[in-house]
């Protein structure tokens, strides 16, 4: 097996997964790009296997700490292994990320579960090469894209596997560029509607998987809308880049006084009121940018009891960091000048290199800016199918706290 030799102070020599190029001593056996590598320290002890790709400035990914290869019976493996993970975490076993990348042992692996149907992302060049193995190890876990002998679903607590399921690629996100990969979606496996209908905190959700947000939904806020909805009733609800609505409507069926969702994109405000009507809910939609919406509502002196701000990443690179929490920061500071005096602020960040500490720091930057006080009632994380490993801080992004405002100060 060809392979590459790390330097000394490689991070992966302290527990992280990743082999930057400049941490490379050498190559040998002249790899090429989406190979599996072994990986060495300068000893010449195996330290790993990894995939491979010259042209990112991650070389190498390791997925093994022993000599292994990627074939049918390691992705069968490793996907029931995550499948079974989150069993027993408790998540619900027809809506949850079943492969979470490296958090898997997947390097540039996604794999959401909406019921029968499973949406992909290959984020890494050896994954994409290999997604059609990757979906025959999803048929041989979860079932088959064809009528077939039912297997045993690792999700559904040893009942008969789906004798027909859907398997498409979203692998439309940005950060495939930087292993080379083109951007597509389509459907690998599987007959797939335009839309699909799921179900959280008894709101029914219409999705669609092939164009929606991500993989269709924002699956990693599924444990935090019950959170949230349960300080709505009777309150003035202000759900800020509200996406298809899914805290403005949780909000409204928990017994809201009032809820305004704000959302730029018009495809999105559809989608939100097609939810809204489904569910018999009242909200009132704004197609608008919400810095300019949070402004005009400030000096026309609007006011909200509860506030509610999950904005998109405001950066993809450390080097965008400044301005993104100069945005966190106005962000904030406007949304504190709009909370009556016991309000609620729920504030949730996705931007992986904006840390917990600068990310409260900008909340705290806002507070002194708009002239109020705060406590802090709790921290919100990543849900149990997007769990993190300590080693590779990488495979933690999404944070977020719930503010209260205190009178008088």
């Amino acid at each position: 097996m060809a392979g590459i030799v790390v330097k000394p102070r490689a991070r992966i020599l302290h527990g992280h997964d990743w082999v930057f190029s400049s941490e490379v001593l050498k190559v040998f056996g002249k790899p090429a790009d989406g190979d599996v590598v072994s990986l060495k320290d300068g000893k010449d002890r195996l330290i790993g296997s990894a995939i491979y790709n010259s042209k990112s400035q991650i070389v190498a990914r390791r997925f093994s700490r022993r000599k292994q290869e990627l074939d049918l019976d390691f992705f069968s493996r490793r996907i029931a292994q995550a499948a079974e993970y989150r069993t027993r975490r408790g998540v619900d076993p027809k809506l949850c990320r079943i492969v979470w990348s490296e958090s898997d042992g997947l390097p540039g692996l996604i794999l959401d579960r909406y019921g029968h149907h499973f949406v992909m992302q290959t984020l890494t060049l050896a994954m994409d090469m290999r997604k059609d193995l990757i979906a025959d190890a999803i048929e041989h876990v979860f079932g088959t894209t064809s009528a077939s002998v039912a297997r045993i679903d690792p999700l559904a607590g040893g009942v008969p596997a789906l004798q027909s399921l859907c398997i498409i690629q979203r692998n439309d996100a940005p950060i495939r560029k930087a292993e080379g990969l083109e951007l597509h979606s389509n459907i690998l496996r599987g007959d797939a509607p335009s839309n699909v209908e799921i179900e959280i905190e008894g709101v029914k959700f219409e999705i669609d998987l092939l164009h929606g947000q991500k993989t269709g939904f924002y699956l990693d806020q599924k444990h935090n809308y019950s959170v949230v909805a349960g300080y709505a009733r009777g309150q003035r609800v202000l759900d800020c880049f509200t996406n298809q609505g899914a805290f403005a409507l949780t909000c409204a069926r928990a017994g809201a006084a009032d809820v305004t969702g704000i959302e730029e994109s018009s495809d999105n405000v559809a989608g939100a009121k097609a939810n809204a009507a489904r569910n018999h809910l009242e909200v009132k939609w704004i197609e608008q940018d919400v810095f300019q919406f949070l402004r005009a509502t400030e000096k026309g002196g609007g006011r909200y009891d509860l506030v509610v701000l999950d904005p998109p990443s405001f950066t993809r690179t450390r080097s965008g960091l400044r301005d993104a929490l100069r945005g966190y920061r106005e962000l904030h500071m406007r949304a504190f000048k709009l909370l009556s005096k016991n309000g609620l602020l729920a504030t949730f960040s996705c931007s992986h290199h904006v840390s917990d500490n600068e990310f409260a720091q900008a909340i705290a930057d806002a507070l002194v800016d708009a002239r109020r006080s705060a406590r802090r009632l709790r921290r919100f994380e990543q849900a149990p199918d997007h769990p993190v490993l300590p080693t590779i801080p990488e495979t933690e992004y999404f944070k977020g706290f719930l503010l209260e405002m205190m009178p008088g100060r």
